[in-house]
């Protein structure tokens, strides 16, 4: 049963692989952005929810700490804003769990920064209400979707959408992408 699972998972892939193949366009782009936001001195921040939280907590652990264990290098100012589980049940109970990500970006972010959301459907409320924020406060989003890219799509200004239904899938994906980014952008700040 899991050799059959694990092949599914690999024809999966295939399958997003040509789909993603389009994407790198969009990849240069947000390495780019990524970058130049890190350069300038601003800050990254980075939310989801469940298995996007994680992955949003992930890649930012890769910039305070170290993404390869080879190099070493000064930590850069990537966020996540779902790592404190005071602020998030306190928001949640006293303001409702859809203000959980748009609170903190209120309090922390500024114009120089960059907002990176993870949704799988791209429906969730507090997701929604973090990029209307960065929107009304003039603050770049980027949102790494699944399948149609759901409303989150409409209010972030750059959409990475991997074209899959498969949450598993998708988180795979955004993990493996925001990995590749993520290096691709320690190369850049390690240039001479």
């Amino acid at each position: 049963m899991i050799i059959q699972n694990f092949k599914k998972s690999i024809n999966e892939k295939i399958i997003l692989e040509n789909k993603i193949s389009n994407l790198s366009e969009e990849v240069l782009f947000c390495i780019n952005k990524i970058y130049k936001t890190l350069k300038k001195g601003g800050k990254i921040f980075l939310c989801g929810n469940g298995g996007s939280a994680a992955d949003a907590q992930h890649l930012s652990a890769e910039f305070l700490i170290r993404l390869r264990p080879n190099i070493n290098r000064k930590a850069y100012p990537v966020i996540s804003l779902a790592q404190d589980t005071s602020t998030i049940t306190a928001c949640g109970n006293d303001l409702g769990f859809e203000k959980i990500f748009e609170r903190n970006l209120q309090a922390l972010a500024g114009k120089k920064d960059l907002l990176i959301a993870l949704s799988t459907s791209g429906k969730s409320k507090n997701i929604i209400n973090v990029l209307k924020c960065a929107k009304k406060r003039k603050i770049f989003s980027i949102c790494f979707l699944g399948s149609k890219g759901g409303i989150a799509r409409k209010f972030s200004n750059y959409n990475l959408i991997v074209p899959s239904f498969n949450t598993a899938r998708v988180q795979e994906a955004h993990i493996f992408l925001g990995h590749f980014i993520f290096e691709q952008v320690e190369n850049l700040l390690l240039k001479k």
